[in-house]
């Protein structure tokens, strides 16, 4: 009876709970979206299934009980740097449909370096964590007050490039959108 009463407790990577298949299905989404972003050749269906794969990736802190990193990665990602692209798109009036630019031929490059860095990931990820569990049950680790610290305090700088870098592709967009009047200088 305690033998059961303690496989009942612990549950391994055979026995997963409600949470571990969610994490996982969406998981699968979130690949599958991110995919079908970098192979599609119509720009505007590549920036919408960015903000699935993006979503998901959201979803993913939910889950993991990182409230206050999913918000940020809502409000940041999909609704600043994703309506920026389409914005950027729309000023820079990049085709809509199926566009023969889209595709520079180097398919198979994109390929293997796509495959080494997921490959490399994975192995560091897997090597850093390998004996590491997460309680999804118990109370979170991290508090709001304490992840607003540190990104306050470290991690100040890349936000500010990220804006200016924002900032510049907007500027962008607005002079290669804007028309030469006829008698303009160039």
């Amino acid at each position: 009876m305690a033998a059961q009463t303690l496989a009942a407790q612990s549950h391994g990577f055979l026995s997963p709970t409600g949470v571990e298949i969610a994490f996982l299905l969406v998981g699968l989404v979130t690949l599958g979206a991110a995919l079908v972003a970098v192979t599609t050749k119509q720009l505007v269906h590549a920036a919408l299934w960015l903000v699935v794969a993006l979503g998901g990736l959201a979803v993913e802190y939910l889950l993991l009980t990182a409230e206050f990193i999913a918000w940020v990665q809502v409000l940041i990602y999909v609704g600043s740097v994703v309506v920026l692209l389409l914005f950027g798109l729309m000023l820079t009036r990049a085709p809509i449909g199926r566009s023969p630019d889209s595709d520079s031929g180097n398919r198979p490059v994109a390929l293997a370096v796509a495959v080494a860095a997921a490959a490399a990931l994975v192995w560091v990820v897997v090597d850093a964590f390998r004996t590491t569990w997460i309680d999804l049950e118990g109370p979170a680790l991290g508090s709001t007050r304490v992840t607003g610290e540190i990104l306050f305090q470290h991690w100040v700088l890349p936000f500010e490039a990220l804006s200016v870098l924002l900032l510049a592709a907007l500027v962008g967009a607005i002079v290669l959108s804007r028309k030469k009047q006829e008698g303009e200088r160039d």
